[in-house]
């Protein structure tokens, strides 16, 4: 290395190891040691009865044999630099039940805790959406890792199994085929079942260590010496057993609950009791400040069946007349079988609504008339689907121009030259035109095999082409007219191209609409 300036000469290298101060002798590199500092062994300790018990350790603590369960003071005998500190159950489990939420907003609608350390996820039709299982999991392992936590997940066919393998298999993911269970939970701890301290202790007299020492086992003898819950849990564990996910809610649904005494299958009675429900259900939304945007009915028969009706509004509201009327609606779609035995009203989605304007002492006469429950008297006899209204798109061409919004909205910016009332799908060929070129409309045309013979005309209207959508719409022309014929009908007709230049069309006629 050279210095630059006047010195021009070799020079030493700036980091190259200096002589020893004690004395002469020839220099020699200093070698640098790095010493790894070891973690303190951390314990949680929570107190159970009279004396403090390690509720939760870290991996160093785990490594020297200090194990949950243990007594504070016989973990400090034997780790003297020991790092205690109090547990914390309740933040421990208002984090995991955020996580949960957080969960059903990102994951899968259906998650909950899963005791108080972990996550129970029902991922059935919800993996797709991330490229498959493997790639659901470690994209949740990556999340968790970010907020600095470490985890371990199993994918099975039952929550017992998933609980076990997550926990006890040392696997960072590990993914179960169906009709697996038995031999992959054959090796695990009879801890894996989420068994009883009694029932852990009675396996551990019987020698019973492993999940698969059970399975050979007759089921009478074992359900008397370990309990009728071990045989519960093994049995959820490997599928014959259901075992519900009772899954966290976001937000609490408004809802209204009526249990019959006797059962009821006649439409006058069903409505009396919707009637009930829904002088209920507007109690709770005026105390919560929401209103009704859909509301779901669910009327449980005797045979254990669920009948289900839906309403939507479109607009917030909690009229109980304008609900019953809606419902009313659809009370024929209920099949009471052999009787109802419950009914129940649920809001899934509502909106905040404050106070409402009942009427005022004077009338007004330039209110205008609220059109919504109009729209939803329509929509209840039509369908949601049937009721909307006409929105502009930003667009020159005229079959892009128009979309369907809600038929509250109010459309705006729409053109100041006239449309037709009714615009075809599709603009329709004309054969057999007589017109003058280039600004005149067309004197004859035919259009599905009807001639037509022009008494008046207006136009033309030119619209271009969109060159930035489609590369062959550059020099597209339309002149578009509107003409009347000798029965008094009005279309609206266009011609492709503007009669000069031949790119811009074939010169071939249409009919895009009719007025009136």
């Amino acid at each position: 290395m050279r210095m630059l300036g006047r010195r021009s000469e070799a020079v030493e290298h700036p980091f190259r190891a200096m002589r020893p101060d004690e004395g002469g002798g020839a220099a020699s590199p200093t070698h640098v040691g790095f010493v790894a500092q070891v973690a303190r062994p951390l314990v949680l300790i929570e107190r159970v009865g009279q004396r403090d018990t390690i509720f939760a350790a870290c991996p160093v603590a785990l490594g020297l044999g200090l194990v949950p369960g243990m007594a504070a003071a016989h973990a400090r005998a034997l780790v003297g630099d020991l790092d205690v500190r109090d547990a914390e159950p309740e933040a421990d489990l208002a984090w995991l039940d955020r996580l949960a939420l957080h969960a059903v907003a990102h994951w899968t609608p259906t998650a909950c805790r899963a005791g108080n350390d972990g996550l129970l996820l029902d991922v059935t039709g919800a993996t797709h959406l991330f490229g498959g299982e493997v790639r659901f999991c470690r994209r949740v392992l990556a999340f968790l890792a970010r907020l600095g936590f470490t985890a371990r997940i199993a994918i099975a066919r039952t929550p017992g199994a998933a609980h076990a393998l997550a926990r006890y298999s040392g696997q960072p993911i590990v993914r179960l085929q169906p009709a697996e269970e038995a031999q992959a939970l054959a090796s695990l701890p009879v801890a894996a079942l989420r068994l009883e301290s009694e029932a852990l202790n009675a396996a551990a007299r019987f020698g019973l260590d492993r999940i698969g020492d059970l399975y050979s086992m007759p089921r009478a003898p074992l359900a008397r010496r370990l309990g009728m819950k071990t045989m519960t849990r093994l049995d959820q564990a490997l599928g014959r057993v259901a075992e519900p996910i009772v899954p966290v809610v976001p937000v609490e649904a408004p809802e209204a609950i009526r249990r019959l005494l006797e059962p009821i299958g006649t439409a006058e009675s069903i409505a009396q009791v919707i009637t009930d429900l829904v002088d209920d259900l507007v109690a709770v939304l005026v105390e919560r400040g929401l209103g009704v945007r859909t509301a779901l009915l669910i009327a449980s028969r005797v045979d254990g069946a669920d009948q289900r009706i839906a309403i939507g509004a479109s607009r917030a509201t909690r009229d109980p007349k304008r609900l019953v009327r809606m419902f009313a609606l659809k009370i024929e779609r209920i099949d009471p079988g052999l009787g109802i035995e419950a009914m129940r009203l649920v809001v899934p989605r509502s909106e905040p609504l404050g106070a409402i304007n009942t009427g005022t002492l004077l009338a007004v006469k330039d209110e205008a008339a609220d059109l919504a429950p109009a729209i939803d008297q329509l929509a209840g006899r039509a369908g949601e689907e049937a009721v909307f209204r006409l929105g502009l798109e930003q667009s020159d061409v005229p079959e892009r121009a128009v979309r369907r919004v809600g038929p509250l909205e109010v459309p705006a910016g729409w053109p100041r030259w006239t449309r037709p009332a009714r615009l075809l799908r599709r603009p329709e060929m004309l054969t057999q035109v007589m017109a003058l070129l280039p600004d005149h409309p067309p004197r004859r045309f035919t259009w599905r095999g009807k001639p037509y013979r022009v008494v008046a005309g207006d136009g033309p209207e030119r619209i271009h082409g969109e060159w930035w959508r489609r590369s062959n719409e550059l020099w597209a022309v339309r002149d578009y007219f509107r003409v009347e014929v000798e029965d008094g009908q009005r279309f609206w007709l266009f011609r492709r191209g503007d009669g000069v230049e031949p790119e811009t069309g074939d010169l071939s006629w249409y009919l895009h609409g009719v007025f009136g």
